[in-house]
């Protein structure tokens, strides 16, 4: 019988000259994947340095999160940004990446989207294909993670880009299959045991309790955990070991 397999990514780097917001080396020892904020919504060069090395160090993968240029608003704004220039943007944020990527032994493997760009790309097209032409810009051939069924993976997988599906233990999600919006009670889920529960039900049953109750199939090859939430390490580390109980194998698609 084939092990189960999930990967397990966090956004790191999301910090700014002195500020810092997530424990990017605590968090680097349980996760398989790092989203790493590339200077839009937050992160600058110096941290991005700072974080591949780490990535590099654990074997951990390094993803490009591309952002709305929106430092102030931590990139969660909603903007709307011409197809040209939004593709230029996002093949610029890779392209900033990878040159400490390599420069630490490793590469980047795959683009995820965040924050107001992520919920974007699900339902629009044009916001869609801008990011997955810039991915193109970027050159590499590059997965792109993002929530199934969305705009963004049609666009990828005409492209002919890998489309990888992530979940979400710590999110609500409506009947419909899309995350509830931040600003709705109840939209982040604190309780550890009930983040552990649903992480471990949605990769072993593949469905997840809606924010109405209803049941939602959730397919995913990889689980967000989010660095940015109070005790996230400790929890990070409570839904790895939930998993790997549950028999389920964890490690990086890319």
């Amino acid at each position: 019988m084939t092990r189960i397999s999930i990967d397990l990514n966090a956004d790191l780097g999301e910090g700014f000259g002195r500020w810092t917001l997530t424990d990017d080396e605590r968090l680097l020892s349980v996760v398989t994947s790092a989203n790493v904020a590339c200077g839009f919504h937050a992160g600058d060069a110096v941290t991005m340095r700072r974080v591949c090395e780490l990535a590099a160090a654990r074997g951990v993968r390094i993803g490009a999160q591309v952002s709305y240029r929106d430092l102030a608003g931590f990139g969660r704004r909603a903007m709307d940004v011409p197809a040209a220039e939004l593709a230029a943007e996002v093949a610029y944020q890779i392209g900033a990446l990878e040159v400490f990527a390599r420069a630490a032994g490793s590469r980047v493997s795959y683009v995820k989207p965040h924050g107001a760009l992520y919920h974007r790309v699900v339902g629009d097209p044009e916001q869609a294909a801008a990011v997955v032409d810039g991915v193109l810009l970027a050159g590499g051939g590059l997965p792109v993670l993002g929530l199934p069924g969305s705009r963004l993976h049609e666009a990828a997988e005409r492209a002919g880009l890998p489309a990888v599906a992530e979940a979400f233990g710590d999110r609500a999600y409506r009947a419909d299959g899309s995350l509830l919006p931040r600003d709705r009670e109840g939209a982040v889920v604190h309780d550890p045991d009930a983040v552990v529960g649903r992480s471990v039900a949605m990769v072993r049953s593949g469905t997840v309790a809606a924010h109405c109750g209803t049941p939602v199939p959730v397919r995913a090859r990889s689980l967000c955990l989010h660095g940015d939430t109070p005790g996230a390490v400790e929890l990070a580390r409570r839904v790895r070991a939930g998993l790997e109980a549950a028999g389920v194998a964890v490690g990086a698609f890319a």
